[in-house]
């Protein structure tokens, strides 16, 4: 039997983009040189992957939250700020995940902004998979060639266990502690576990797409 659930889209900017050189949020999407005439970034992309399978979306944000609150804002998105983001990337999700239970929603579909966005077909796709399986599944998360990779949905459960770790833990290591509540769910959709951390990442993403 499906159940019936609320979703909320979070996706975590808060990074530095130090190995980049340049805030990978705002890196033109499709990928371009020189005149970057690319109209969309990686941010505004996956804000709209996101957006056809949740109520809203939430970006976490940085020092960067006045470069990155023109895209969100004209994305109709929301914008929330971790103050200190040096205490690394689980507490800017722990900002998001509150913020989604303090709006009612009882799943949160979670991506990077450091890679290109999900195909939205992807996206739904994960949704649906979460919502026909049964309760004792806390998440569904996506795997393209035996890698595990973003957006992955986290259920209520997998939320407050995030929420209850201690400020100093790690998301990979929350989820491997309740390994029998995850779902791992095969996809065709290469950008799922694709980072992009440097300028030559970039650079050879453009010959990907």
């Amino acid at each position: 039997m499906s159940r019936s659930v609320s979703f909320a889209g979070v996706i975590l900017a808060a990074g530095e983009s130090s190995r980049m050189g340049t805030d990978k949020a705002l890196l033109p999407w499709p990928p371009s040189e020189g005149a970057r005439n690319s109209t969309d970034t990686f941010l505004s992309a996956a804000i709209r992957s996101l957006s056809g399978s949740t109520d809203f979306v939430v970006i976490v944000a940085g020092k960067n939250e006045s470069a990155l609150a023109p895209v969100v804002y004209g994305q109709g998105a929301s914008l929330m700020v971790n103050p200190d983001p040096s205490r690394g990337q689980f507490s800017s999700l722990r900002i998001g995940l509150h913020e989604v239970l303090n709006r009612g929603r009882d799943a949160a579909i979670i991506t990077l902004v450091d890679r290109p966005a999900a195909n939205a077909a992807t996206v739904l796709k994960l949704r649906e998979e979460f919502e026909a399986a049964p309760q004792n599944v806390w998440a569904v998360v996506p795997e393209f060639s035996g890698k595990h990779g973003h957006p992955f949905i986290a259920g209520r459960e997998l939320i407050e266990a995030f929420l209850r770790a201690p400020a100093d833990a790690m998301a990979r290591v929350i989820e491997h502690r309740h390994q029998e509540h995850i779902r791992y769910l095969p996809v065709d959709d290469p950008f799922v576990a694709m980072n992009i951390n440097t300028p030559e990442d970039y650079a050879a993403l453009r010959e990907k797409v």
